[in-house]
This record gives C-alpha cells, structure tokens and sequence, in this order.
C-alpha cells in the first residue's frame, strides 16, 4: 500500500503543483527515491525535473588511467615512481580525474562493498527508516539528497552516508546488511589514500609526507550512492554537475556508467573499467595548490537501467566542531608571480558553506577567492 506522502507526490500533476508540499512528503516518507519507484510511477514528479543542460558530450576522449602495480611489484624502481608521478601530475593539472588499477584492493573486496550497498538500500523499508536523517552531524544517516530543501531540481538517487574517521566510528552504528564490508573496505580506501597524498605531494615538488603531515589525510567520509532506474532519464540527473569538497575522492562504481566528468568544454564519460577506483581531486586541494591542481565538475547520468551503486570516500574531515585547523594556499608553492588567490578556511567552514548552498551547479570555491 502506497504510504499517503508517497501518493501525494505520485499524483502531484493530477492536483496542481507545490514544490515545498512534494519536498515535505518525499523527505517525511523516508522511504527517497527508491520508495517512488516500488510505489508505480507513471510520470517523473515535477521535482525531479532539470533544465537540461545542452554542453555537447564527446565520445573521442577518455581520463587518464594509471597503473600502480609497480608502486607495489617494484617499490625500489624509482624510474617507475617517478614515471606515475609525472602521470598523477598531469592527470590532476589537466583532468582532475583519472582511473586506477592494480591498486592493492581485492575485487573481492569491490565487490562485497558494491553488494553491501545493494543489500542496505534494498532492505525492508521500515528498518532502512531507522537510518533516515537530515542531521549531517551524525555519523551515519540516510537519506535522499542531503541538500533536498535547497537544490533547484532533486536529484534521482538515495545515499547512505558514513563518517569513518579520523576519529573511529563504533561499528555497531552501522547498518548489519554491511557493517563488516564497510569497515574492511574502509581501512584499503585509507592505505590508497595515503599512497595518493604521496604521490601527489612529490608532483607538486614536495616532500613525499608533506600532505600526509598537514593532516590532508585525516578522516573518511564514505557515501554509498544507490541510483534506482528512472522511467524518464532525458528529465532528470542522478547527480547534477558539481564539484567535490574534499581534497581527494576515491570512488568505486558499478559497471552501468553514467559518470560523466567536464573538460575542455565538453562531458566526457568517464567509462567503467573492472577493478578499477576512479580518483578526483576536490575543492580543497584545489584551494591549497592554488588552482595548480583542478578540482572539475562531474555528474551521473539517469538511466532507465538499473539500480546503479557507487561508494565515494572523501578523503577530509566532515564538520568536526574540535578541528580548528586552517588552510590556504601552500606556501612553498606561492611566487610573487604566482600570489594566493585563495583566503584561509577551516574544513569545517568550507563543507558547511557546500552543503548550504547545494548541488546548484557553482563551484563552492567562489565564496574563498580573495
């Protein structure tokens, strides 16, 4: 039986259209996006609708893929390091994104994590309830579109989010259907993460440990996307374009596709590659190397296939009221000709400026230009 927030939506263009009234009854059915489906949709809600955005799509390019079998075969090669450097380098001044593989974690371990998020978002919906939140200060909550009151259109997918670290999170908090893949896939997110700081610490001419040291490395915010399939793609977006706040995401997707990242003016797909990790660079490292490295917008695509599942983990701090920390641009990398752009922030000022303002399609950076 339909619950009567879930009706009111799916028959909002039998009875005239209120936006806040169709926002209240998706965000108080708890059930997201995922509850609009098994409820029988004939025709997308208003809600979810996007002024499509007419950039062309190229099919002719594709991001940078890395191998990092030898980082690990060969450790002592440095020929072999510093030929990955000089891709890492590239790959974050020109792209922003690009794909790994041979990157130390099991396809075993992908996989079970990609189920895990299967299992969490296809549960009974009343213990998945139990979850629901809008409190962004928890350690872990669910829900659909964290900035559901303030983006222009909703955007067509559920999340399950989880703040890992740095401080440890009781694994009893986690939802049963994937505690254990959660932790695991956690600590090998943790360990490639510190392999890129590395790495991306020596292509900006520093010391490998130098982001490692300035805590860039600290903290674990894992969202486990679920993208249900959508009866009318052409109308809506799974996620709208945007840029990450994070220094550095690593994410894990399915093989459906849909990602999409933007580049020279044009969408370029960002195709699935078995066993590989897609790795892009957020607002904050973007801030920090004073636009040396790019922090570029991406977007997911709705697809009548599905369910679609990605696992994005942000390499930051979330909104840790005890971490006063500030950054600016580097100062090792800052020349008379190449001044700060950017003022000094707090993570916590950064994110909570992001998640005030949304998905709507503007670089959360703008507000930090000096």
């Amino acid at each position: 039986m339909l619950s009567k927030n879930l009706t009111e939506i799916k028959e909002d263009h039998e009875h005239g259209y209120d936006r806040h009234k169709d926002l209240k009854a998706l965000d108080e059915s708890k059930a997201g996006v995922k509850g609009l489906v098994d409820a029988g949709l004939s025709k997308l809600p208003k809600i979810f609708i996007h002024e499509q955005d007419k950039t062309t799509t190229s099919n002719n390019l594709s991001i940078p893929l890395i191998d990092f079998g030898p980082l690990f075969t060969n450790p002592t090669n440095s020929s072999s390091r510093f030929e990955i450097i000089e891709k890492v380098k590239y790959a974050s001044e020109k792209w922003g994104f690009f794909q790994i593989v041979n990157h130390g974690i099991p396809t075993t371990v992908l996989d079970e994590m990609l189920d895990g998020v299967v299992r969490f978002h296809e549960q009974d919906t009343e213990i998945k309830k139990e979850f629901y939140s809008r409190d962004v200060t928890k350690r872990v909550y669910y829900n659909t579109n964290f900035d559901l009151y303030v983006t222009p259109a909703v955007n067509w997918r559920d999340t399950l989010s989880c703040v890992m670290g740095p401080q440890s999170l009781d694994p009893q908090k986690l939802p049963t259907v994937c505690r254990d893949i959660t932790v695991k896939y956690s600590e090998y997110v943790k360990k490639v993460g510190i392999v890129l700081f590395e790495l991306l610490s020596e292509a900006l001419g520093l010391n490998s440990s130098y982001l490692k040291d300035i805590d860039c490395a600290e903290g674990i915010f894992l969202i486990s996307h679920y993208y249900p399939p959508c009866l009318e793609p052409e109308l809506t977006f799974g996620t709208s374009a945007h840029s990450d706040s994070s220094f550095l995401t690593i994410l894990l997707q399915d093989q459906l596709g849909g990602l999409q990242v933007f580049h020279e003016n044009q969408w370029i797909d960002v195709t699935p590659i078995p066993g590989a990790l897609v790795v892009n660079l957020g607002d904050l490292m973007q801030l920090i190397t004073n636009d040396k490295f790019l922090s570029v917008k991406h977007r997911v695509l709705a697809q009548k296939i599905g369910p679609r599942v990605s696992v994005a983990c942000f390499i930051r701090q979330h909104l840790s009221p005890e971490n006063l920390k500030r950054y600016g641009p580097i100062c090792e990398l800052l020349t008379p000709e190449n001044p700060p752009i950017y003022k000094e922030t707090s993570v916590k000022d950064l994110v909570s400026h992001y998640y005030g303002k949304g998905l709507d399609g503007k670089s959360a950076l703008d507000h930090f230009r000096l």
